[in-house]
């Protein structure tokens, strides 16, 4: 009782259905309470629940909260998805701005999934002004980061833009992604 990391798995092995009937109402009970007590991991679950409507009505305004809870405790998975809810407007107004806000936060961190979100980004030229080079080298570092699935899409991603580049502006891409990797996240841009 008042174990907050046994709390947070309670909660998701009700929402995975490991080792018990799935349930999204015991689930969100279980994050709840975790929560409550401060933790990230739970707090971001919890918002995710909001967001997915699972085991309590859709509300992107509560997921949000959640977010921004566990981001002010520094958890690299919360920001992300704090970015994701400004890139798509939901539970706050779209900016795309506030979106790279958040994505380079996390990317910092190494949150893979914010490393190809800001590679969009700088494709789109959302929210930043559009920049190839910064794009490949997103790219480059989650698609080295990443495998499965995941790598295959950052690599697709980093290869369509290359075709847009000289072999200049790739070897200039590399090296920025490589100096970013050097300084553990911390110089690149």
């Amino acid at each position: 009782q008042g174990n907050v990391p046994a709390q947070y798995s309670l909660g998701l092995a009700y929402e995975n259905g490991q080792g018990v009937p799935q349930d999204y109402q015991e689930a969100v009970k279980w994050y709840r309470i975790a929560a409550a007590r401060e933790d990230e991991w739970a707090q971001t679950r919890l918002g995710s629940m909001y967001a997915e409507g699972k085991g309590v009505p859709q509300d992107y305004q509560e997921a949000v909260k959640w977010y921004r809870i566990a981001a002010a405790q520094g958890y690299a998975p919360a920001e992300y998805s704090l970015g994701l809810a400004y890139d798509k407007g939901q539970g706050v107004p779209q900016d795309y701005q506030e979106a790279v806000k958040w994505y380079r936060i996390a990317a910092a961190q190494g949150n893979e999934s914010a490393q190809v979100k800001l590679g969009v980004m700088y494709t789109k030229g959302r929210g930043v002004p559009q920049d190839f080079l910064r794009a490949h080298m997103w790219f480059n570092l989650a698609a080295a980061a990443l495998s499965g699935d995941s790598g295959d899409t950052a690599t697709k991603n980093r290869d369509r833009i290359a075709s847009k580049m000289t072999a200049e502006q790739i070897g200039t891409a590399q090296e920025m992604a490589r100096r970013c990797q050097e300084s553990k996240l911390k110089n690149c841009d």
